[in-house]
């Protein structure tokens, strides 16, 4: 059975990174930096049917016209790809952000539509980088499912097309065959995880350690977590037991309990836990309930007692204490920075604490 993320043959798997007029160049960059690291990486390792003849991927930059591209920076690239003159079987296409009224009527993009109808049903992967879901959705490919968007534009996005369940806080979406990411760097965490599903962990932490980058960055676009980063390090066993802590928060994880599932000594599994995910299980527990605080703190307007209830934390105190430890501001503060109504401001983009927002 195959991943969410769509492993294919170890063939090498032809990346279309669109670019248009006004569209964002990191949004481009970054992405192609990913899959090219990647694939040298995955040719050093000796991965199978890999090499200098035959790499993991082989990359272009289109275009819906081809030729040169201004980005909205102001760079130019001299050359692209027409998007009606790429050979090959594409593998997966990524179209990049800016200029979302790119894609209406008239706009330097509005000839990709049509384009991406089509090869939506034959690509295996088709994706795109912030605004760039402006594209997608415009084409109808995303009705009826996941997406998002750079956090300025969630609200533009869901109004547009309210046949997409847009997902604001999220850093990327998966939903098979679609990919959306945030913005800017979350790009490279999306790519990551494309590479991941295609070549493995070893070769995707390789290209993150160079880039100096998460391999999974936790956290919605809003602030960082610990959770998934402690999920992708941890071996298969431990990061089930990872993966029910996060959806559990509520649960008993003293050393006792989680042991006795696990169903190994405490002592083994409390050395065992801390060389698997990198922090002790009483460490990791906390910033898992913190990470659910956080989240509710974003999207609702519960009020701090229940917030503490649903996160795990037995007591307002403790949730103050906790979210003060690893943001360094009260739960309020934390609701007026990062919750529904800051994301809406139009002009305004809060700082996120611990660590710089996930677009």
């Amino acid at each position: 059975m195959h991943s969410p993320l769509h492993p294919a043959s170890a063939s090498t798997r032809l990346i279309v990174l669109v670019a248009y007029d006004g569209c964002q160049s990191l949004d481009v960059t970054g992405p192609w930096e990913v899959f090219t690291k990647a694939a040298r990486f995955a040719a050093l390792r000796g991965a199978p049917e890999t090499s200098k003849a035959r790499p993991a991927y082989r990359l272009v930059l289109a275009s819906p016209h081809g030729g040169a591209v201004r980005t909205n920076s102001g760079l130019h690239w001299a050359h692209s790809t027409a998007i009606a003159g790429i050979h090959g079987r594409i593998d997966t296409v990524l179209v990049a952000g800016g200029d979302a009224d790119a894609f209406e009527p008239g706009g330097s993009a509005a000839s990709l539509l049509p384009w991406l109808q089509r090869k939506a049903r034959v690509v295996r992967r088709l994706g795109s980088v912030c605004t760039g879901a402006f594209a997608l959705a415009g084409a109808g490919l995303l009705d009826g499912r996941r997406a998002t968007t750079h956090w300025q534009h969630c609200a533009r996005l869901a109004s547009a097309y309210p046949a997409v369940r847009v997902e604001p806080d999220a850093i990327y979406v998966v939903d098979p065959p679609f990919y959306c990411s945030a913005g800017i760097s979350a790009a490279m965490d999306l790519s990551l995880a494309l590479v991941e599903a295609d070549l493995g962990q070893s070769v995707a932490l390789s290209v993150a350690r160079e880039l100096v980058l998460y391999l999974h960055r936790p956290g919605g676009q809003a602030q960082f977590s610990a959770g998934l980063q402690a999920q992708m390090q941890a071996g298969q066993r431990f990061r089930d037991l990872v993966m029910w802590m996060l959806e559990h928060p509520k649960n008993d994880f003293t050393v006792r309990a989680l042991a006795q599932r696990m169903a190994i000594s405490e002592r083994h599994f409390a050395r065992q836990f801390l060389r698997e995910t990198g922090q002790t299980p009483a460490r990791f527990a906390d910033a898992v309930r913190t990470d659910h605080a956080k989240r509710h703190l974003e999207q609702t307007t519960w009020p701090l007692k229940q917030v503490a209830q649903r996160a795990g934390f037995g007591s307002v105190d403790s949730l103050q204490r906790s979210l003060r430890r690893h943001t360094g501001i009260s739960a309020d503060l934390y609701r007026q920075r990062f919750g529904r109504s800051a994301a809406t401001q139009p002009h305004s983009r809060p700082a996120a604490a611990g660590g710089s927002s996930g677009t």
